[in-house]
């Protein structure tokens, strides 16, 4: 079993480092998104990434049409034309937690208060807690050839994300910093309309293996573009609450995982 100081580049990431932490917190509340390239030793990137291709079989693949802002649909509520009410595409797989080994540098990684207490500093959390249900807390996402993560804000505030392996050509995470104020019931629907309909271009980020992404998804509109490569895209998320005793719900579950349990 590694610990967590063969798993973390403490070389270049000292996460247990109070100053450290302070520099990353101050320029994720300037720059809404924290890119820490080459996060994971080569070791534990390699062990991950052969973990994540030995699981790949176990996955489970799902399509979604949802509104940016999750919702289905409607024909009564608002105009079809609305960018609040246009459909988006999601397709991917999905590997659940309990299929992950207990010794995976993953689930150490995890659990590691170090990793956690850096999380809570950074992200200005007082607390920091796993699902309760044991499918939610760690999820191996893999996306082939043609499919991709369409325009959405998350319902959860922040998220956590490795990209284990990146695609060559296609799947490309874009975004933008503005356009929502979850807090003060505040969203742009004409930059959303321009958006999501092309006429205004996102920022796009191209991610490295090894890659650790902190990121308010609830305030900032955000995609995966569709995989144009045989090799898929393959991207961990690291799913914490800030309160006790969370599931995510079974409906959800079974979305997502194909099974509640």
């Amino acid at each position: 079993m590694n610990d967590i100081d063969t798993i973390v580049n403490f070389n270049k990431y000292p996460i247990n480092d109070h100053k450290f932490i302070t520099n990353c917190k101050d320029f994720l509340k300037m720059n809404s998104l924290l890119i820490l390239e080459n996060f994971l030793s080569k070791n534990s990137l390699k062990l991950i990434l052969n973990e994540a291709k030995l699981l790949e079989e176990k996955a489970f693949y799902c399509q979604q049409k949802h509104t940016v802002l999750l919702n289905k649909q409607t024909d009564t509520i608002i105009d079809k034309k609305d960018p609040l009410n246009q459909l988006m595409t999601s397709d991917k797989g999905c590997v659940p937690h309990d299929l992950i080994n207990q010794n995976s540098d993953l689930n150490i990684l995890y659990n590691s208060k170090i990793f956690k207490n850096f999380i809570k500093k950074v992200l200005n959390l007082d607390f920091i807690f796993p699902y309760v249900d044991n499918l939610s807390s760690i999820n191996l996402n893999y996306y082939k050839k043609g499919q991709q993560l369409g325009w959405h804000f998350d319902n959860a505030s922040f998220a956590i994300t490795l990209m284990i392996q990146a695609s060559p050509y296609g799947g490309k995470f874009e975004y933008i910093t503005e356009g929502r104020d979850s807090n003060k019931d505040y969203i742009d629907k004409e930059l959303i309309f321009n958006i999501i309909n092309g006429n205004k271009k996102p920022n796009r980020l191209d991610v490295n293996d090894g890659t650790l992404i902190l990121f308010y998804g609830r305030n900032y509109l955000h995609r995966v573009t569709p995989v144009k490569s045989d090799i898929p895209r393959i991207l961990i998320t690291l799913n914490y609450n800030q309160k006790e005793n969370i599931k995510l719900s079974e409906n959800a579950r079974l979305t997502f995982f194909g099974r509640a349990n």
